[in-house]
């Protein structure tokens, strides 16, 4: 049987534990996500733009990073993310945006010529990292997204 000290402890490690986790998941978007929670994790807006398809672009900024995300029905179908001065992400970086949008999978490479690709094991979302508009970016996106209809 523990001492009082050690239950103590032990419940004081678990509350610390689970405070971790709790934080972790908090401070990550992801794909599906609606656009309240993205706008909590990704910070102050740039741009916002409804597109012709009905869809909605914004673009955020924080800290280092600047986050593209398309929303169907208020919900994240499309992210991408780069830094602000444009420098290439870290291998560690990519890993980490991929494991915020694993849902549960994980993600293998699928390099296909000069852009490295990456399929989630669910079949559900892709990624590339590649240049858009000069800048190293990691795109995420769902696949089969049917966004034109009500949810």
């Amino acid at each position: 049987m523990l001492q009082s000290g050690g239950l103590k402890r032990v419940k004081v490690t678990f509350v610390l534990i689970l405070s971790v986790f709790a934080a972790a998941n908090s401070g990550w978007a992801r794909l599906g996500d609606s656009s309240d929670k993205i706008e909590d994790s990704y910070g102050a807006v740039m741009q916002r733009r409804l597109r012709n398809d009905g869809t909605v672009t914004v673009v955020y900024k924080k800290d280092r990073y600047l986050y593209f995300v398309t929303f169907a029905n208020d919900r994240s179908i499309l992210e991408t993310y780069s830094h602000v001065k444009g420098t290439d992400l870290s291998e560690r970086e990519i890993a980490r945006f991929l494991k915020a949008n694993a849902a549960g999978g994980t993600w293998r490479a699928d390099n296909i010529g000069t852009a490295r690709r990456f399929k989630r094991s669910d079949g559900h979302a892709e990624a590339t990292y590649a240049p858009v508009n000069g800048r190293p970016t990691l795109t995420v996106r769902e696949l089969h997204s049917d966004h034109r209809g009500d949810q």
